[in-house]
């Protein structure tokens, strides 16, 4: 069972317990709304009960209102509905419209809509929403291991890209299929978003960005390498140019699982550019077009070691 389960299961209970202890009228209400205030990061547990608690004050109050006024019928319902849903939603406190219409219909079931049976629902709703808050606060798991099997993942896969490039260049006859574009793609998401659920979990200083930082600048290499890899697909001649860029992404496919950026990939390329102006003009149309897309290739592998870079600004990281 996920973890959010067993989150749940305690809240319940122990909501259920609070609300026969206080003598609060239909405690299996209690364990429904506790159902309904589990979330998955703590931020967003707060921010949920604060709206749903706002939503159903506003709701008991119309709904009292209504049913005060023109009596316990199914119409006034749909009234109520028509009324407070899209308030709600105008409000930006849409979260609360389950359990707003749940403490509503509360009245409603107990034809009651006097002071005593609004205080009930309010006991409730502090009982219920306050429980699966503060569940959600006490404890939530570790992410650091997953994270960094996220991050070795992903290294692991441009590492393998990069050979794929380098065997290429070497062989036009080489053939990708390109499976560890897509994996590498669905790594860095599965990272992004624990990042995020991680920075969520934070209460105090906002929680170490580093994650976040790392995944967005991995998300900004692999458009960086999908880029490359149209310039590739170009190379349909194997000649010496491509030959040495293959040897600096060969040293590339090492770096980027190493922590620090040592820049030695930069240089190789920047004195790669000078040995280019150096060679021999293109002897016909087909090697011009192939030597382009070489160069431009080397143009977007230092924008990938750009990249990488900025990182390095923040925390020592991968190349």
């Amino acid at each position: 069972m996920g973890f959010r389960v067993w989150k749940t299961a305690v809240a319940v209970v122990i909501a259920m317990y609070l609300a026969h202890l206080f003598g609060v009228h239909s405690p299996a209400a209690a364990a429904l709304l506790a159902i309904l205030g589990v979330e998955v990061t703590k931020k967003k547990g707060i921010r949920s009960a604060l709206h749903r608690i706002a939503a159903s004050i506003l709701a008991l109050l119309i709904g009292s209102g209504l049913l005060m006024l023109f009596g316990f019928q199914i119409w006034v319902v749909g009234v109520f509905v028509l009324l407070v849903f899209p308030l709600l939603h105008r409000l930006r406190i849409s979260e609360g419209t389950v359990t707003g219409a749940v403490v509503m219909l509360h009245l409603y079931a107990y034809e009651d809509a006097g002071l005593h049976a609004v205080l009930n629902e309010l006991y409730l709703l502090v009982i219920g929403l306050g429980t699966a808050t503060l569940i959600n606060i006490a404890y939530m798991p570790k992410t650091d291991s997953q994270l960094t099997a996220y991050r070795q993942e992903v290294e692991r896969l441009f590492s393998a890209i990069f050979l794929h490039i380098a065997n290429h260049l070497r062989d036009n006859t080489i053939v990708w299929d390109g499976k560890e574009l897509l994996e590498a793609g669905e790594a860095i998401e599965r990272g992004a978003d624990l990042a995020k659920r991680t920075m969520e979990n934070t209460l105090l200083f906002g929680g170490d960005p580093y994650w976040r930082v790392y995944f967005y600048m991995r998300t900004e290499q692999l458009e960086s390498i999908t880029r490359m890899m149209d310039l590739v697909a170009q190379v349909y001649q194997t000649l010496p140019q491509g030959e040495l860029v293959a040897a600096i992404f060969e040293d590339i496919s090492q770096t980027v699982k190493e922590d620090y950026y040592t820049g030695k990939a930069e240089k190789e390329l920047q004195e790669l550019d000078n040995r280019y102006k150096a060679m021999p003009l293109p002897g016909s149309r087909e090697e011009f077009e192939v030597r382009a897309a070489i160069l431009q290739l080397n143009r977007e592998l230092m924008q990938f070691l750009a990249i990488a870079k900025k990182q390095k600004k923040h925390r020592p990281a991968a190349g």
